[in-house]
């Protein structure tokens, strides 16, 4: 019997705890190493050389996806599975561009997430119904790409002067996005706007 390796990265000790003996009842997966943020993730996986990588979404430091995304860059042959207590469809998208390999629930049944390691293990991609479903009902983006560049450097706080000079536009140009923006996605002002694009994975 193969035995698939598993990295754990979970920042809540008594989540990792949990997590690591469901997987540990598992005759053919043992977990080799356990991290507590996203920037220890490539590291330590470069130290031990996991097969699978079992990342929480939620991580201090680096994010479980960015984290995701550096460990294939690093070590491809390592696959990923995310977990998440909350299917945001923003998380979702983000996740898929980041071409992980699995992405579920963190509530799911325990025999799942055994599955979901070894179908990954063996080259398998997995997504969590639930989460399918969502992204499926989420709407398609309304902004164009100027609005959405417009709207990200909002998102970090730039002004309309800031914006307008990075992007090469007036400040009025600028104003007239953002209440374009504001008026398409039904948002009350910038700020909510932000958080509508944020939540449906419009913009990081």
């Amino acid at each position: 019997m193969l035995t698939v390796k598993v990295l754990l990265a979970e920042d809540v000790p008594m989540v990792r705890g949990a997590l690591v003996a469901l997987l540990e009842l598992e005759r053919d997966l043992r977990v080799i190493a356990e991290v507590a943020s996203g920037d220890e993730i490539v590291p330590e996986a470069l130290r031990t050389h996991p097969d699978v990588a079992v990342i929480d979404v939620d991580l201090p430091g680096v994010d479980g996806i960015d984290a995701a995304i550096d460990l294939r860059r690093h070590l491809p042959r390592c696959r990923t599975l995310l977990l998440t207590s909350m299917g945001r469809p923003g998380t979702l998208r983000r996740a898929l561009n980041a071409q992980v390999n699995g992405f579920l629930l963190k509530d799911a049944p325990s025999d799942q997430l055994a599955s979901a390691v070894r179908a990954v293990a063996s080259g398998q991609r997995v997504l969590d119904p639930q989460l399918a479903m969502t992204a499926w009902d989420t709407p398609e983006v309304p902004l164009s790409a100027r609005e959405l560049e417009v709207l990200r450097l909002a998102a970090r706080g730039a002004e309309a002067a800031e914006i307008a000079a990075c992007l090469y536009l007036s400040k009025g140009t600028v104003r007239n996005y953002l209440s374009a923006i504001v008026t398409k996605l039904h948002a009350r002002n910038r700020v909510d706007a932000v958080r509508i694009a944020q939540e449906a994975g419009w913009i990081a």
